[in-house]
């Protein structure tokens, strides 16, 4: 029977690649020091050759911090909180970070378990996309963990929140409807009062005199969009001409459903979403949409976790993109 393998050892690669121990250290946990291209690609090359595998249980053990990041999203099934995940496990990884993350389902009986979970894990921040308005993270805050509310306007003590200002971006959503003339817009939405995207939907109706429209509230799901074409267009109200829809993935399903019963986009009906996922794209008509700034949004989280920030909250201006599906002929951004 063969010896077993001794394990390999820092110091075998810093004698392989023919440095010292310390840049090998550099290398592996990504340190800002600098080391030059041509040694770090000695240090990778004995990695390889070698086969070694830094020991992440002990690392953690002597710095103190595990380099692991938790991230917790609603929905896994939903293309804007995919690119969340995608990024901000870019973004953790030019860090030397991973990144443990978990959907909610939108159960804050699963929220509450990923949360301990994480803590569980000892996550050295937690970046939360929350089901609830005002998260508990008495938890976190009592073991000294950060923690970043992603898609929040209102940080609080113990959470800080990146993202942008939902109320403002929706004001100009709903008022580009307006300069398109429509006194009629609805507003589909998810089962609760949605915050910043309701109200800025109510501030365009309220500066417009004359202009009116009706909640419709669903699930943020394609199967909740598509159910609210029925209250869309019930005869117990004058039917809207616009519709603002809180999130893509509903404004997909609605589209199906104003499709199957051979209403017109944007003729009979025109339509702006919230959020401005890739999926918004390639729908037909393509949707005018609000684009948030992920890529910002999940850098600056990752840095606020790592840095332990204690902003209240950290925002960027999200843009409004113009295609096909609110009367509009070409594609912009403003």
């Amino acid at each position: 029977m063969p010896a077993e393998r001794s394990a390999v050892t820092r110091t075998d690669v810093a004698k392989l690649a023919g440095v010292s121990v310390a840049v090998v250290s550099y290398v592996v946990n990504s340190s800002p020091k600098s080391v030059a291209p041509t040694t770090r690609a000695k240090v990778l090359n004995a990695i390889d050759q070698l086969g070694y595998r830094p020991n992440a249980a002990a690392r953690a053990l002597k710095s103190g911090r595990s380099r692991l990041l938790g991230l917790i999203i609603p929905d896994n099934t939903n293309l804007y909180f995919a690119e969340i995940v995608a990024k901000v496990e870019e973004y953790a990884s030019l860090s030397g970070y991973d990144v443990l993350s978990g959907s909610s389902s939108r159960s804050l009986a699963r929220e509450a378990a990923l949360k301990r979970q994480m803590l569980l894990r000892q996550v050295d921040g937690l970046l939360l996309l929350s089901n609830e308005s005002r998260p508990d993270v008495s938890d976190f805050q009592n073991a000294n963990v950060p923690v970043v509310l992603l898609g929040r306007q209102e940080g609080f003590e113990g959470a800080i929140a990146v993202g942008d200002d939902h109320r403002a971006a929706s004001y100009a959503a709903v008022t580009h409807l307006i300069a398109h003339g429509h006194d009629n817009i609805a507003m589909l939405i998810g089962d609760s009062p949605s915050g910043g995207r309701e109200r800025g939907w109510e501030d365009a109706l309220a500066a417009s005199p004359g202009t009116r429209g009706i909640v419709i509230r669903r699930p943020f799901t394609r199967a909740g969009g598509y159910s609210g074409v029925d209250e869309l267009l019930s005869g117990a109200h004058d039917h809207p001409t616009a519709c603002f829809v809180g999130s893509d993935i509903q404004a997909v399903g609605l589209l199906r459903a104003l499709h199957e019963r051979a209403i017109r986009i944007p003729d009979d009906m025109a339509i702006v979403s919230f959020d401005g996922a890739e999926e918004s794209e390639y729908c037909w008509p393509p949707l005018t949409a609000i684009r948030q700034p992920v890529s910002l949004i999940a850098e600056t989280a990752v840095a606020a976790a790592i840095e332990r920030r204690s902003d209240d909250f950290i925002s960027y201006s999200a843009e409004l993109v113009i295609r096909k599906s609110c009367g509009c002929d070409g594609a912009a951004a403003f």
